[in-house]
């Protein structure tokens, strides 16, 4: 015990030192390293730290200080803002150590590593989804966490992310219209496949206005034979946008949706 502190003392000391951390990178006393390296992560110098535990980690498997030295070194590239690198070490812990000291930590940090790094709504979401399926495991294995919470809210943000993009692509393909083929369609089905996977979005209104719209442009430009049928699903649209968001601030544009689309119903049956 007093050995160990000691050296502990002996090593702030050195680190201290100019030019002591490049004799570090060329000694071969791993136990002092793993003391350094400590301090430097002690000291918030985690690319040093880093740097160290990186070599010393094949070194020291096996080892009552293995466990430690992981996650440590999954920690050092986490506090550089290195997510990716820090969600594959930790998982690499994880995966090592099911049962060990850090596992619940190294679980929730994986994904919110990955939260993290997750992209913004426009581009590729592949991460986020990786993100979303970490969080979801640290619930599974440690639903009693006091991470709980913090877990379930990046979730919840993470979704709202995926639904954005959702919403990003039925705007773009309601504003196309008819360009190449009928995008209102397409607006359709985007907005409900998003409301159908993520019930309470924040963005539910709006989708909800954008497939009332399609339908209604849909009708419009229906060839004859479709225009009834189709200015029908608009009103039963209308009806349940109604029905779900009764002080819309979309709720005008219903009405005239609405009343749009009776009078030419009862156009039609006059013809």
């Amino acid at each position: 015990m007093k050995k160990n502190i000691l050296l502990a003392l002996l090593t702030v000391l050195l680190l201290s030192s100019c030019g002591e951390y490049n004799k570090l990178l060329k000694s071969t006393d791993y136990e002092y390293k793993y003391e350094a390296a400590k301090t430097y992560f002690a000291q918030g110098k985690y690319n040093r730290s880093a740097t160290l535990l990186n070599e010393l980690i094949t070194i020291l498997k096996g080892t009552d200080k293995a466990e430690e030295s992981l996650y440590m070194l999954a920690m050092s590239y986490y506090n550089q803002k290195d997510y990716v690198t820090a969600a594959h070490t930790f998982m690499t812990y994880f995966n090592t150590y099911p049962r060990g000291q850090y596992t619940e930590l190294s679980r929730f940090h994986a994904g919110k590593a990955l939260y993290m790094d997750s992209p913004e709504a426009r581009l590729d979401q592949s991460g986020t989804y990786q993100a979303i399926q970490q969080l979801q495991l640290f619930l599974e294995y440690f639903p009693e966490s006091s991470k709980k919470q913090e877990a379930q809210d990046m979730m919840f943000e993470l979704q709202d992310k995926l639904v954005r993009k959702e919403l990003l692509s039925a705007r773009l393909y309601y504003n196309l219209g008819n360009y190449l083929g009928n995008n209102y369609l397409s607006c359709v089905i985007t907005a409900q496949n998003a409301l159908r996977e993520y019930p309470y979005t924040q963005y539910r209104e709006e989708l909800s206005i954008l497939v009332l719209r399609s339908r209604y442009e849909m009708a419009n430009h229906s060839v004859e034979e479709r225009r009834d049928e189709r200015y029908r699903e608009t009103i039963d649209e209308y009806y349940a946008f109604r029905n779900e968001f009764p002080e819309s601030k979309y709720l005008r544009e219903a009405e005239r949706i609405f009343k749009d689309s009776v009078k030419e119903i009862e156009e039609e049956k006059e013809d």
